[in-house]
């Protein structure tokens, strides 16, 4: 049996290298303190391309390094936008005391007893080479615009995960024969399985995705180890395993579940694993539908302690309440929060025209056009209007006046609550709420 350490989707960068850093890390300390034998990275190291002077490649490649000096390590080609080609290319030049393998391209690799690779000359070997301790199928990122080019881009994203179950069952005979063998069998890939679940808790459903776990069960392999989706996972099939690892550390908000690294015992018939968490920073969601309400927000901070937490404030309002958010006392409210992120909604009102107003010969009829749009009663409405039209201003007035109190009441009531601050104008509009674009700020 060989024991493997599984780190997926570090996703080093400026941005995330305090986190990334720091469980990965983690992992590498732990991983050397299990004795692992070998480890694997499967996929999307970093976040986006980065210059080889930035502090996150040399973080990166340090803690490589620690790994490679403890045991071979190999390392597998993720998401383009994520991991651009060539950016893997300088690790096996780090020089520790065991070799790193780059899997840039779809193929199978031996790890053998010396503790070196041997990739196989095409896409898998004809035979299991002889003296092998593992052997690792490797299925990095696929491109797609490759695919596209042969078949259309309309039918890309299905005929990739067609090739790919169709490459994927070609592997069950070599593999077969390396159990017959007693050589552990271990497949690597980056990419989306339908039916995972992402970290926000989302299916990934539909047939566009490279993977089933039927085509990953198909390549024989006792083992396959899964790159990015961010959420730990597993499947199981007759003693062998699928799993993704999951992200190394939290770098969103909303993510669920624990973070860490996987830790494999994978033998020629068998095959287990256990989650090591890493020290992932914590994240506080606080939702209102809304005005955020303060007192609730100090509350959450004294009861959830957000002391060194990373906070996400989200709220819900309409356009005419906008203004009565007040950020910076947010921020005072959550000041011992590690980082506060304000997302409001902005949901305006978008006025419409009463149908037909404009085509309506008198004020009056447009009067009633409105008040049968809006849903009011154009009566009182109507009696005041012809007062207005009829009558000089001094004349209403004075009656107003003269009027006692309790018939002034009486005459007020007459107004409906409904229309009461509504001006009367010759092209009145309604309003209705409608949703809108998501406003962040």
């Amino acid at each position: 049996m060989i024991k493997v350490a599984q780190f997926s989707d570090l996703h080093f960068s400026g941005k995330n290298l305090d986190e990334a850093g720091r469980c990965f890390g983690y992992g590498v300390d732990r991983a050397i303190e299990r004795g692992v034998d070998v480890a694997v990275i499967t996929g999307d190291s970093t976040d986006h391309a980065l210059d080889v002077h930035s502090p996150a490649v040399g973080r990166l490649a340090r803690e490589v390094r620690r790994l490679a000096d403890h045991c071979p390590v190999l390392m597998l080609q993720g998401t383009f936008s994520h991991e651009p080609p060539g950016t893997l290319a300088i690790f096996p030049l780090l020089g520790g005391r065991h070799p790193v393998h780059v899997a840039e391209h779809i193929g199978q690799v031996a790890l053998m007893g010396d503790g070196t690779w041997a990739p196989a000359q095409g896409w898998r070997f004809d035979a299991v080479p002889a003296g092998a301790r593992a052997v690792f199928t490797c299925i990095p990122t696929v491109n797609k615009a490759a695919v596209a080019a042969t078949v259309g881009a309309a039918d890309a994203a299905e005929a990739v995960g067609r090739e790919l179950a169709a490459l994927l069952s070609g592997y069950a005979g070599i593999n077969g024969a390396a159990r017959a063998a007693q050589v552990p069998t271990i497949g690597l890939g980056h990419g989306t399985v339908t039916g995972c679940i992402t970290e926000h808790g989302v299916p990934m459903a539909g047939f566009d995705h490279e993977f089933t776990t039927t085509s990953l069960f198909s390549a024989g392999a006792q083992a396959f180890m899964l790159g990015h989706i961010h959420k730990h996972q597993s499947w199981y099939d007759g003693g062998r395993v699928v799993a993704y690892a999951g992200s190394i550390g939290r770098f969103h908000h909303g993510e669920l579940d624990a973070k860490g690294f996987l830790v494999w015992g994978v033998g020629a018939a068998v095959a287990r694993f256990e989650l090591i968490e890493t020290p992932a920073r914590r994240t506080v969601d606080l939702v209102f539908d809304g005005l955020p309400d303060l007192e609730e927000i100090a509350q959450a901070a004294t009861e959830l302690g957000v002391a060194g937490a990373y906070v996400r404030v989200r709220w819900q309002v309409g356009e005419e309440e906008r203004a009565g958010v007040d950020r910076e006392a947010i921020k005072r409210a959550l000041c011992d929060a590690a980082d506060v992120q304000l997302e409001g909604r902005v949901v305006p009102v978008v006025r419409s025209r009463a149908a037909g107003i404009s085509r309506a010969a008198s004020l009056q009829e447009k009067v009633r056009v409105w008040a049968k749009a809006t849903g009011c009663t154009d009566g009182p409405l109507i009696d005041r209007l012809n007062a207005l039209l009829d009558r000089e201003p001094s004349q209403i007035a004075t009656e107003i006046l003269s009027v006692d109190e309790a018939g002034a009441d009486a005459d007020a009531s007459q107004l409906p609550s409904a229309i009461e601050g509504r001006p009367l104008v010759a092209e009145a509009e309604a309003q209705q709420d409608q949703p809108a674009e998501v406003e962040l700020f």
